[in-house]
């Protein structure tokens, strides 16, 4: 009989497949090459694509995100060093697939991804990270949170501030699911935040209504003025003691660290930069996350899809740790 090629922890926790056993290019595209949903009889952690992009204003190409994550994200090994934590081990984390949503009709995939999310997640002390996809799904996402756990702070990375109020009259798009959790009572008015935020506007009122909205913002020309130290002593504050849903749009990152994607902005954060401020959030209690907007078309030598994996790893890390 052939040996199970998974890690096993010593609390049971299906893990990893042993990369010593089996190479990272080889057998199914899991993320992590962690198990599926079905191999397990619980978990903690879900990890859940939504390959849904009809959201998207611009380039579109971020329904092919999940899977291009996914198989950038066999490279990730199972200790975290900086953080010092082996997240596999510490909790039963799977990937329970994707979550199908109608491609021609914006409120119906809505619902549909809210209703995934708490197919899947049932009880308040399991997480999940969402796979995108474009940013419209982290309304839904909000939505199911909400019902686990009230209205939580939010924490979002973006070149954009996602609460305009509609794109050719339709009021949910990738630009708008921020401005309808506000209206929704889904997020902690007063302790919420736009991190990365930079390029152009529609008008100058656009940031006086997204701090109406309940929002602070963290430009990104404000890192080079206060560093890193002090976009996470401001998003420590902002935040509070709230439970916290993490949103990041890829496209926080300057294109030259994740050109695949539809909105591209210059003068973006880098990679490194990002993860120190997100491994600065440990103490948070995070319920919920998603890596959006990854749009493979556009992107080169998978270095978005890379880029996305490892901020999806950090999550469930942060997580579980």
């Amino acid at each position: 009989m052939q040996q199970d090629p998974r890690t096993r922890a010593e609390s049971g926790v299906l893990g990893q497949v042993d990369a010593q056993q089996v190479p990272r290019y080889a057998g199914f595209g899991t993320f992590a090459r962690l198990p599926q949903r079905h191999e397990v009889a619980d978990h903690d952690v879900a990890v859940i694509g939504v390959p849904f992009d009809s959201g998207v204003t611009y380039r579109p190409g971020a329904r092919f995100g999940p899977a291009a994550i996914r198989q950038a994200s066999r490279l990730l090994k199972p200790y975290h060093p900086a953080l010092d934590v082996s997240p596999f081990a510490a909790a039963q984390v799977v990937d329970a697939g994707d979550i199908a949503a109608n491609p021609f009709d914006i409120t119906a995939a809505v619902e549909q991804v809210k209703d995934g999310i708490l197919g899947l997640v049932t009880r308040p002390e399991q997480r999940f990270v969402l796979l995108g996809g474009d940013h419209t799904i982290a309304l839904p996402a909000l939505q199911a949170v909400n019902e686990l756990h009230g209205p939580v702070a939010l924490v979002h990375f973006d070149a954009h501030l996602d609460t305009w109020d509609t794109y050719f009259g339709a009021p949910c798009t990738h630009g708008t699911p921020f401005r309808r959790a506000s209206e929704q009572g889904l997020i902690v008015k007063g302790h919420s935040a736009h991190v990365g935020i930079r390029g152009s506007l529609y008008d100058a009122a656009d940031l006086l209504d997204d701090a109406e909205l309940g929002f602070t913002v963290v430009h990104c020309r404000d890192i080079d003025r206060i560093g890193v130290d002090g976009v996470i002593e401001r998003v420590l504050e902002r935040v509070g003691d709230h439970p916290v849903y993490v949103s990041i749009d890829i496209d926080v990152l300057d294109p030259a660290f994740a050109p695949g994607t539809g909105t591209p902005e210059i003068g973006g954060m880098t990679s490194r930069e990002l993860v120190a401020v997100l491994r600065a959030m440990r103490a948070l209690n995070i319920v919920g996350a998603d890596v959006v907007e990854v749009a493979p078309p556009f992107d080169h030598a998978e270095v978005t899809a890379v880029a996305a994996a490892n901020l999806a790893y950090e999550l469930i890390t942060l997580m579980v740790g």
